[in-house]
């Protein structure tokens, strides 16, 4: 007669249950726990509910709570007429690579709240350990730097004033909205994004900007960020180059060098980016900001425009502009942008509102030859489907009802009286620094320095005191051909506080350097 193989014991010494917190919950956690590290082995028996209760000193309800969880996830199986079992599983532990790739997908909320700090913390140094690819090899090298976060201080780069943003109006139009939007809008949208959106940025680009376009060449992105990243991923193959000002903004060549691409720097001068070699076929696209280049500030020539334009016709190029702080001039109307003089569809331009309202808004928007809107949008449905409908709705309204022209108008005579704050109280004479150029337009103004190590000393005093000066030298390529001294300035943002804050914030630097 054979010997029946005895049943492995329950052992639930070390289940301590907070009676602050709900018990089934904590229960099953803990029992999961066990299942999960082996501490609790396939084949246990696991107490009668009502004997686990007398021995937790819980309800029993408690229990089978914890017991019917653990069941329906599959960590038991239930003998009719014989108790509750830990289900059969895996008796090795999962190899690495295959625990690092569930780890790196996410594990179901279900199952990680149950393991324990150290459990995670182990799967999670698997994780970095397995995981590569060539694609996080990028990123090490190519990847945004965290952004200042909390009250905008002096004289923090890239915020506008939104200290004076109609948040009264807005809400009203959110409010009203939202009090009953259409149901037609609360389904699957347009990628390319609200219609009526699209418009009424139509008209306010033909009206204000000279650019003639049509509703049917916009597409709304979440920022100038998604807009420059979608043109990375669609105009480029793998190793093709990009023209990209140097210094310039990084943000825009992480997006262009993560999609595959060969950044080429090219010089900034006074009349803007230097154009692209015809004779040289490595480049496939040039990324420009020529309103208001970013960081020097200086405007691209009419001259240089043009010879952009040429370059791109000859060689079958593609031009991004980025026109981040085109609204912001202080002498005369804002210049038409690059896109107005191109007559051969190889322009794209970037647009947002985050620099006329905020940036958490996270609204913007590209205008397209016509035979682009097409792929752009059928990539953007497959990244995000379309933005969220009421911002875009909002916007619309707040553009219909005159408030965004009202508010353009606000914020450029704001940005003036701040920048004269700051030309006003700029410290004179400052040792190894040229004097402050007269910015005429867009939100920021750079000063060049001596030298990279006086450069970080500058900025390093001013943080000491609670002012935020970023140095010139961040905006460079990291193999640029420039000497590391040549690069060395300041890049100061003047509209994100008023001019009270500016003032006390000269005082300060004025009081550290030297």
């Amino acid at each position: 007669m054979p010997v029946a193989t005895p049943s492995l014991t329950f052992d639930f010494a070390g289940i301590q249950l907070d009676r602050r917190q709900g018990l089934s919950r904590q229960l099953y956690q803990a029992l999961r726990e066990r299942i999960l590290d082996g501490r609790l082995s396939s084949g246990t028996r696991l107490p009668a509910s009502r004997d686990l209760a007398a021995s937790l000193s819980i309800s029993r309800n408690s229990v089978m709570r914890a017991y019917d969880q653990l069941y329906a996830e599959g960590f038991t199986d239930g003998r009719i007429g014989d108790g509750t079992y830990v289900a059969q599983l895996p008796d090795k532990p999962t190899p690495a690579k295959k625990l690092s790739t569930k780890v790196s997908t996410g594990l179901s909320p279900s199952l990680s709240t149950g393991l324990s700090t150290k459990s995670l913390n182990h799967a999670g140094d698997l994780s970095s350990k397995v995981i590569h690819s060539a694609s996080m090899d990028l990123l090490e090298r190519h990847h945004l730097s965290a952004h200042k976060t909390g009250l905008p201080r002096a004289f923090r780069v890239g915020i506008p004033a939104f200290d004076l943003f109609p948040f009264d109006v807005w809400g009203k139009l959110h409010a009203a909205f939202w009090r009953k939007p259409g149901l037609h809008q609360l389904g699957y949208g347009d990628p390319a994004g609200e219609w009526r959106l699209r418009e009424l940025i139509a008209v306010y680009l033909r009206t204000s900007r000279d650019l003639q376009c049509a509703p049917e060449q916009i597409v709304i992105t979440s920022g100038a960020q998604q807009a420059i990243a979608l043109c990375a991923q669609l105009l480029l193959n793998d190793g093709d180059g990009v023209a990209i000002e140097n210094p310039g903004y990084r943000a825009a060549g992480h997006a262009f060098a993560v999609a595959g691409a060969t950044l080429f720097g090219m010089p900034v001068d006074a009349e803007g980016m230097q154009c692209p070699d015809s004779n040289d076929s490595r480049c496939k696209v040039a990324y420009v900001t020529p309103s208001h280049q970013y960081p020097l500030g200086v405007t691209m020539s009419l001259a240089r425009r043009l010879d952009l334009l040429a370059w791109a016709e000859r060689t079958q190029g593609w031009i991004v502009e980025d026109d981040y702080d085109g609204e912001y001039r202080y002498s005369g109307a804002p210049l038409a942008p690059l896109a107005a003089l191109d007559r051969h569809g190889r322009v794209l331009y970037v647009g947002t509102f985050g620099k006329v309202a905020f940036p958490a808004l996270r609204l913007g928007y590209l205008v397209l030859p016509r035979n682009l809107v097409k792929p752009f949008s059928q990539r953007r449905a497959v990244d995000m489907r379309h933005s969220e409908i009421g911002t875009q709705a909002v916007m619309a309204e707040f553009i219909a009802s005159g408030h965004f022209q009202r508010h353009i108008r606000r914020m450029r005579r704001a940005a003036l009286n701040r920048r004269d704050a700051l030309l006003a109280g700029w410290p004179q004479d400052l040792p190894g620094c040229s004097p402050m150029p007269k910015p005429s337009a867009g939100l920021h103004v750079t000063v060049t320095v001596e030298s990279q190590a006086r450069e970080q000393d500058l900025v390093a005093k001013a943080e000491s005191v609670g002012v935020e000066v970023a140095p010139l030298s961040d905006y460079w390529l990291p193999d640029s051909d420039t000497p590391v001294d040549n690069r060395a300035g300041l890049v100061l943002g003047f509209a994100a506080v008023p001019e009270a804050d500016i003032a006390s914030a000269l005082e300060r630097l004025r009081g550290v350097w030297r």
